[in-house]
């Protein structure tokens, strides 16, 4: 029985069944000497990897549930054609999971003296920077009988950001940052507040804010408007002890803190005033300080990128001492921590009054869904339990909170969700009190 082409090399590589070809000496000399030769042929008419030329560009930041794209340039500077197969490889994390082998493998033609692009789309699960590993390329002949391969280091980094998600929230609370900062017609007036102008007096306004000498010259009644100070200093505090690794839904506490973070530092910055950050546990694990109003956002999100929970218990003591020499005039401090009893009570209260007695202290802290789910559950017994616990959990946040109000704190608690918000108004009702 006579073999050809594609029928020799099967038979040649024993994958033809038994019974259709009867081997003999000389049956596997006339067909293994074709076959031999072939692949010499391929094998010298496929396109050397190691002389290539390997190329980067592309993005080198995103945020988190975003994608990225980063290009990769092949240039072939040899004299033959080049047939390729491509793994660009990147940390786990650099994909969602299942998506990686469709996302960093390519098939890639390349004529000789030209050069082509290939872009792997990264869709990162984690914060911080994700750095490529190595692009490993396998060029073919023409038969696709034999094959090159070589690995060629590309290092590129693509930064990992946080997601800011409460980003939709700050055109709302700008909005009442410009009622009380007496751009619109609502004003406010309190004991940190600073005169603005003179307008004419409507139906509902403040008759202590009358002013009875504009009113004698101008012949009709003439009002003080104000506006809540500007300039003024907030340090934000990330606890990135063991207390934020505790997981709220999908994510660490440290990820829904560092959210509101985010909104708050939108907003205050818009308002005028200096934010700065620190993040601690027992050492400092951050710090942004002293940036105009216009680069407060893109340092703290970079700062961000990095940190994570350690499964460490936080010093109060230490924290404190660092806040104090990090703020040394009158600030607000907003601390975003647990309402946890035990460190509260045995961490922050005994320090408590280092801080209260120079600053004006905020303590906001993520509370969990579940727990209030829990609580509303009935139906069966079980059910009934699980209400029962969740009302105790829920009672010894709030006789926590209590003690933090006692020694002049005030206090947001609140869900992943609606923790950016709630912050954010705690810091405008703080302002327009003129506490800040």
């Amino acid at each position: 029985m006579a073999l050809t082409g594609r029928t020799a090399l099967l038979a040649a590589l024993g994958t033809l069944p038994v019974g259709i070809w009867e081997p003999s000496w000389t049956g596997i000399l006339a067909v293994n000497a074709p076959l031999a030769l072939a692949c010499a042929c391929d094998f010298a008419l496929a396109a050397p990897v190691r002389h290539l030329g390997l190329t980067r560009s592309g993005d080198t930041s995103v945020r988190l549930g975003d994608t990225a794209d980063v290009t990769l340039t092949v240039t072939n500077p040899s004299s033959r054609p080049l047939r390729a197969r491509i793994r660009d490889a990147w940390p786990p994390s650099s994909w969602q999971a299942g998506t990686e082998v469709a996302a960093s493998r390519h098939r890639l033609t390349v004529p000789p003296g030209e050069r082509r692009r290939v872009t792997t789309r990264l869709r990162p699960t984690r914060r911080g920077d994700r750095r490529s590993d190595r692009v490993t390329i396998r060029s073919y002949g023409p038969l696709g009988l034999f094959a090159r391969q070589g690995n060629h280091k590309i290092p590129w980094t693509v930064r990992v950001l946080p997601p800011f998600t409460s980003r939709k929230h700050l055109p709302s609370k700008l909005a009442r940052l410009r009622e009380l900062d007496g751009r619109t017609s609502v004003l406010t007036r309190g004991e940190g507040t600073e005169f603005d102008s003179l307008r004419d007096y409507v139906p509902g306004d403040d008759t202590r804010s009358i002013d009875w000498r504009a009113t004698a010259r101008q012949s009709r009644v003439a009002v003080r408007t104000w506006r809540p100070e500007r300039d003024r200093h907030i340090l934000m505090i990330l606890d990135t002890g063991r207390t934020a690794a505790g997981r709220v839904g999908d994510a660490p506490r440290l990820d829904a803190s560092m959210d509101a973070a985010l909104l708050l530092a939108a907003l205050a910055s818009r308002a005028g005033d200096r934010v700065d950050l620190l993040a601690y546990d027992r050492r400092v694990r951050a710090l942004v300080q002293g940036r105009a109003a216009g680069d407060v956002l893109p340092s703290l999100v970079n700062a961000m990128a990095h940190l994570e929970p350690e499964l460490v218990e936080t010093d109060a003591r230490g924290l404190t001492s660092t806040a104090l020499r990090t703020a040394p005039r009158r600030s607000l401090i907003v601390l975003l921590t647990t309402l946890d009893a035990a460190p509260i009570e045995e961490g922050l209260l005994p320090v408590l009054s280092r801080l209260t007695q120079r600053h004006t202290v905020l303590v906001a802290s993520v509370s969990d869904p579940h727990i209030e789910r829990m609580a509303t559950a009935r139906g069966n017994t079980e059910a009934v339990y699980e209400a029962a616990a969740a009302a105790q959990a829920q009672a010894e946040r709030h006789r926590t909170a209590e003690q933090l109000t006692r020694h002049g704190v005030t206090v947001v608690d609140a869900t992943p969700d609606n923790l950016p918000p709630a912050l954010a108004d705690a810091y405008l009702a703080l302002k327009a009190a003129g506490r800040l």
